[in-house]
């Protein structure tokens, strides 16, 4: 047998394979590397034995001990909702009202109502329910159907506009888009609606068109009326932007948010949590 060719650079031994010039050098793995390989394999194969693994036609592999990721989720939260049983019993027994009333409920709702609104509300009413255009503030004492702790939860729980039965709903007619008013009514109200929190001077002829108008709603002083959800014109508090502009084109063709019901999306136990928390940030009465 002949001996193996070295190269002349590396002094190392040739695999004996050569192209353009080039020499392919014998540089086999570490044999520690190679165990290390062989044992990685044996493990992958045992695991696809003993655990779900390969996907079929109708599922997939169960594995010797029919281990499942979902399985094992749902009974942690079946422990999970054991051992928080009781305090869950006194919520669904409690209205929102009694829990606000109870020491210890208040402090397991706070806690809980914190996390349910940072997950569900906070994209819009911002983390500290400050709100922003065309999304309420929860923090101020301005609530469009009142700000008890009572009135949130049913706001919360039924929605606003939403497509619940029991939404709470108040629609604005588009005065102008809808020639219910020409450009210089719309113009006159919406001076005359400035001028009530201090905003631009009186104006006599805007101030006839609200009466006519807007009075049945928003009352005579423009304060609003929380059983109809017409808000106060007279706070300079504004959910679609201040100044005449964003005034007037509201007059004209009036924004309509949607809140969605929660009652279809979370169970009554989070709704009551975060009401209770929502009438803590500070606003409510």
């Amino acid at each position: 047998m002949a001996e193996p060719e070295k190269d002349a650079l590396s002094g190392r031994e040739t695999t004996g394979h050569e192209w353009d010039g080039l020499k392919e050098l014998n540089t086999p793995l570490p044999r520690w590397w190679l165990w290390v390989l062989y044992a990685t394999i044996v493990w992958a194969v045992a695991y696809t034995v003993v655990y779900p693994a390969w996907p079929t036609l109708s599922g997939y592999t169960k594995g010797m001990i029919d281990y499942s990721s979902r399985g094992e989720l749902a009974k942690n939260l079946a422990a999970v909702k054991q051992s928080r049983s009781s305090w869950i019993n006194r919520f669904e027994e409690s209205s929102v009202s009694e829990i606000a009333a109870d020491n210890d409920l208040l402090t397991y709702a706070m806690a809980g109502g914190r996390a349910v609104f940072a997950e569900n509300c906070a994209p819009c009413h911002a983390a500290a329910g400050s709100g922003s255009v065309g999304y309420p503030s929860l923090a101020d004492d301005d609530w469009l159907w009142g700000g008890k702790v009572d009135d949130i939860y049913t706001s919360i729980r039924y929605g606003i506009r939403s497509d619940h039965d029991d939404a709470r709903v108040s629609d604005m007619p588009a005065f102008g888009a809808d020639e219910l008013l020409n450009a210089q009514q719309v113009a006159d109200v919406t001076a005359h609606v400035m001028s009530l929190s201090g905003g631009s001077a009186a104006n006599a002829a805007g101030a006839t068109v609200f009466e006519d108008e807007c009075a049945a709603c928003h009352g005579e002083d423009g304060t609003g009326n929380r059983e109809l959800g017409a808000p106060n014109l007279a706070d300079a508090i504004w959910l679609n932007g201040s100044g005449v502009d964003a005034v007037n084109a509201q007059v004209k063709n009036p924004k309509h948010g949607v809140m969605p019901a929660w009652v279809d999306r979370l169970d009554d136990v989070s709704v009551k949590q975060v009401s209770v928390y929502v009438h803590s940030l500070g606003g409510g009465q």
